[in-house]
Order: C-alpha cells, then sequence, then structure tokens
C-alpha cells in the first residue's frame, strides 16, 4: 500500500545532474570521496523522511503550510525560490534527456529535438496517471530498474578496485584538490524542489490525519521505503563513480569530462563489446532524464499550487510549469548545441542557483516539523530536531562554500561585484528572517537562554 512515494522521491538523487557530479567525482578524486557520499545520501534521507512527516500528520505538502504559515510577502519569496530551483534542476534534467537521445540516435537527432521530445514526453505521463497512481509507479519503477541495470552493467565491464572501493567507503578522506567534488557530491543530494515533493506524495494514500495509530504506521511504512529507495540510488551513484574513478582518475582526461562527452570516453576506454558501452551510458541516462523531468514536473504543480492556491486542471498546470523550464532550454539547446564546454560551465551556473536555494526549502520545513501546532503528537523530539538542524546546517555550510568559490572566480569589476554584494545581503537577510521566526531553533535557543537568566 505504502510503496511508491519512496521512490518518485529518490529519482532527485538520480537526474543527470547527479550522474554528471559522480562521473567527475570519480574521475578526478577516484574513490576517495565514496564516504562523502554515502554519508551525504544518509543526510538526504534523514530530510526526505521529515518531509514526508509532515505530509502524512498534517495532510497538507509543504508548499501548503508555508502558505498557511508565512505573511504574504514571505509566501510569495519562497514561492520563487522554489520555482527558481525547479527550474534550473529542469534545464538539467532536459538536457539530459536530450544528450541522450542524441548519444543514441547517433547524433542523428539535434540537441534541440530531444528537448522537444523530453518535454511532450511529461504529458504522457501525466496521461497515465489518470489511469490511476499506481500505473505510473510502476514506469518509475522500470526506469530506476532500467536505471539500475545499465549503470551495473558498466560497473561490471569497468571490473572497479574492490580493495579501493571499500576503503573509499571506510575511510574519510579530503585533500585540497577536490573539495570542489567534495562540495558537488553533498550539494548534489538536497534537491530544493524534493523537500516540497516528498511530502505532496506521500499524501496519494488515503490517511487520516486525525488517527494516530494510522498516521504512525504510514510513517513506519514510509521510513521504511524511503531507506531502500535511497540504498537504490546510492548503489546507482556508487557505481558511476567507480567506473569513472576505474577509468579516468590520475588521467589527462578526467579534468574534461562532463555529461555531453562522458559517453563518448566511456567508448574509447572500454570498447563495445555485446552492446557498445556508449549506448548502455545513453539507455541509464535516458531513464535518469526521463523519470527526473516527470518527477520535475509534478513538483512544479504542487510548488505552484500549495503556494499560491491554485485550481486549475493538471494539464494547464502541468503546461505552465514546464514552460518556465523548456522555452529557456530550447533557447540554450539551439545555440549551444555543439559547444560541450559552454554546457559544463551552463551546468556549474545552474548547480549554483540551485546551492542558493537550498535554505528557502530546508528551513521552513524544519520549522514547521518542530512545531507542535502544526505536528500536534508528530512533531520532533529536541533531539531530533537539533540533529536536524545540524545537518541542514552543514548542508548550508557547504553550499555556502561552493556559492563563494565559484563567485570568487567568476565576478570581476567593481559594479558587478557591488550587485552581488547587495544581492548577498539581502539573500541573508531573508535566511536571517526564516530562522529567527517563532518556531525555528534560534528562537528556542534564545527563549532557553533568556529563562536560564532569570
Amino acid at each position: 500500500m505504502f510503496t511508491g512515494p519512496g521512490f518518485l522521491m529518490s529519482i532527485a538523487f538520480l537526474d543527470p545532474g547527479n550522474l554528471e557530479g559522480d562521473l567527475q567525482a570519480g574521475a578526478i578524486a577516484g574513490y576517495s570521496l565514496l564516504w562523502l557520499l554515502l554519508w551525504a545520501t544518509i543526510m538526504g534521507l534523514l530530510i526526505q523522511l521529515l518531509s514526508a512527516r509532515v505530509g502524512v500528520a498534517t495532510g497538507k505538502h509543504l508548499a501548503e503550510l508555508c502558505r498557511e504559515e508565512y505573511p504574504n510577502w514571505a509566501r510569495v519569496l519562497l514561492w520563487i525560490m522554489a520555482e527558481v530551483a525547479l527550474i534550473g534542476a529542469d534545464i538539467q534534467e532536459v538536457i539530459g534527456s536530450a544528450i541522450a537521445i542524441q548519444i543514441l540516435s547517433r547524433g542523428v537527432l539535434p540537441l534541440w529535438v530531444g528537448v522537444v521530445i523530453t518535454a511532450s514526453d511529461c504529458f504522457f505521463f501525466l496521461f497515465l496517471e489518470n489511469y490511476g497512481v499506481r500505473k505510473l509507479e510502476a514506469v518509475f519503477a522500470v526506469l530506476i530498474s532500467t536505471m539500475a541495470l545499465s549503470f551495473a552493467w558498466l560497473f561490471g565491464d569497468a571490473k572497479p578496485n574492490g580493495k579501493e572501493l571499500l576503503i573509499g567507503l571506510l575511510l574519510p578522506r579530503l585533500s585540497s584538490k577536490t573539495i570542489r567534488q567534495a562540495v558537488g557530491v553533498v550539494g548534489c543530494v538536497i534537491m530544493p524542489h524534493n523537500v516540497f515533493l516528498h511530502s505532496a506524495l506521500v499524501q496519494s494514500r488515503k490517511i487520516d490525519p486525525n488517527k494516530k495509530v494510522q498516521v504512525q504506521e504510514a510513517l513506519n511504512y514510509y521510513s521504511i521505503e524511503s531507506t531502500i529507495a535511497l540504498f537504490v540510488s546510492f548503489m546507482i551513484n556508487l557505481f558511476v563513480t567507480t567506473v569513472f574513478a576505474k577509468g579516468f582518475y590520475g588521467s589527462k582526461q578526467a579534468g574534461t569530462i562532463g555529461l555531453v562527452n562522458a559517453g563518448q570516453y566511456l567508448q574509447e576506454k572500454y570498447g563495445g563489446g555485446l552492446l557498445p558501452i556508449l549506448y548502455i551510458w545513453g539507455i541509464g541516462l535516458l531513464a535518469a532524464g526521463q523519470s527526473s523531468t516527470i518527477t520535475g514536473t509534478y513538483a512544479g504543480q504542487f510548488i505552484m499550487g500549495g503556494f499560491l492556491d491554485l485550481r486549475m486542471k493538471k494539464w494547464l498546470r502541468a503546461l505552465i510549469t514546464r514552460s518556465f523550464a523548456i522555452v529557456p532550454t530550447m533557447i540554450i539547446a539551439l545555440i549551444f548545441n555543439k559547444s560541450e564546454t559552454t554546457l559544463d560551465i551552463l551546468n556549474e551556473w545552474l548547480n549554483v542557483l540551485q546551492s542558493m536555494q537550498i535554505p528557502f526549502a530546508l528551513i521552513p520545513l524544519l520549522t514547521l516539523v518542530s512545531k507542535e501546532q502544526v505536528m500536534g503528537v508528530f512533531k520532533i523530539g529536541p533531539v531530533m530536531e537539533r540533529v536536524s538542524w545540524a545537518v541542514a546546517a552543514l548542508v548550508i555550510v557547504i553550499n555556502g562554500y561552493l556559492l563563494l568559490d565559484f563567485f570568487m572566480a567568476e565576478v570581476n569589476g567593481l559594479l558587478l561585484g557591488l550587485f552581488v554584494c547587495t544581492v548577498t545581503m539581502a539573500y541573508l537577510a531573508f535566511v536571517i528572517y526564516l530562522i529567527s521566526r517563532d518556531g525555528a531553533i534560534c528562537s528556542t535557543l534564545l527563549r532557553r537562554l533568556c529563562n536560564t537568566w532569570k
């Protein structure tokens, strides 16, 4: 009964942006960041369990709760931030699918045609949903299985070093040369739109939030399902990382490998066999792109409907949310169809764009899941609250490092520097506002401090 939402949620851990982070981590850092991939997945699991908890215990998803809990100006800003993060993720996902289609068509279909095909596919999936959410979940199960088989095949062909793999998993190692890849590994795990999505997906099952036993049972089952789903996603990410670690770590190509040319590099390194490895990579990438684009469409509907309280037909809302991503993606595909370097640079900017939005999903989630007025008896306890805020702070700080590193390298000139500083101040002011609102951990700590001095 409860199987399904967790696997749909796990797709955000397997989108083309994550795969690019995996292959770059493997090529540049070898096996040394596997331990970080493991712990990043565990942190991601914690966040997603809290998201599911909010949805099950309240009967509302996170965007709806934000609409009710925050004043209008803050609600609108949170909605804009969520949409920006979603658009960034969607562009990566659509481009990833288009690259896969280009690979599988042997270059006959240009990038922009792949974008059109991917854009139209989401409406097919929404049509399929009319026959029941279980049918849609079955399709996603097939796509995840396709990814698992494809990348496991690559893993088998590459034959990574088992000893190095175990050392990489169990022994934490980090050097100055691999910090950027380490930040990328963690940053790819927490996807802002996925935090909103999971709280909505769990409501596909009929659960009465007023019946404590029923809610607790659902939470138990969703926890098990989410853990299994993210274990599968971890294994797929591990396959990709180790394949590129075995093939390209320490090589001249290591610093130049990206999503666009990864398949060709694999083909040159590992050759053909029964089925050319280029096409195995293309099949896995296509499954990742197709599955993540439809979950992105889903998330877009929940985000727009929840924050703005819109009531419209699914196809119309899907058309609006898809247009936000497809229009800029089509422009990108037409302009940069032959430029691998430009697409990789674009991907860096999109990662930065999504990293900037992480606080605006995590802080509302942790604030709400800690409030008894919202959660009732299913409010998280003080220990879990501290652990959750510590994880959130770690993720935000790591992504903050990525932003600082990126802007230090990219921002030149006085006017641009002043503009970035102004935007940064406004950004930090909003983050501080969200943290300091009643119910957030800072407010709780301040109250306890005041009580101590009384």
